[in-house]
């Protein structure tokens, strides 16, 4: 069996920044999503968290901006950081983050489209081409 195989979940890549609150401090780490999968996601942290932490997960790069509930599923050691994993509290969570994905992948569309080309399309067109161009692909679609 791969280690894929071995995964109840199959993981897909992101690039979204979010902030992360371990539940009972203020303190709030601003990191970056490594990928999602249906029932979580993961991401690196500089600070340790411990198996069955509650955190608070917010995504500001849509609006509404994004909240969401998860407990530590696991936390491993790498270098000079932690890599962990968390596992939504609400199944509908899920499905919320792959649409927040999705959108992110969307502005930086149109932000390459502008950069290369020239082109300024608005959130509409850019989210028509996308789709268009990679939706057939996007994971969970």
């Amino acid at each position: 069996m791969t280690s894929q195989q071995a995964r109840e979940f199959i993981r897909h890549p992101a690039n979204v920044p979010l902030e992360v609150q371990p539940q009972g401090l203020r303190q709030q780490l601003s990191l970056q999503l490594n990928n999602v999968s249906e029932g979580g996601l993961s991401f690196e942290s500089p600070v340790e968290f411990y198996q069955g932490a509650l955190v608070k997960i917010k995504i500001r790069a849509v609006k509404p901006v994004f909240r969401v509930h998860a407990v530590v599923q696991w936390c491993r050691k790498k270098l000079d950081h932690f890599e962990l994993g968390v596992r939504f509290l609400d199944s509908d969570d899920a499905f919320r983050v792959r649409m927040v994905e999705q959108v992110c992948h969307i502005e930086a569309y149109r932000k390459q489209v502008e950069a290369r080309q020239g082109r300024r399309l608005s959130k509409n067109q850019a989210s028509i081409e996308w789709i268009a161009k990679h939706g057939p692909e996007f994971p969970g679609q």
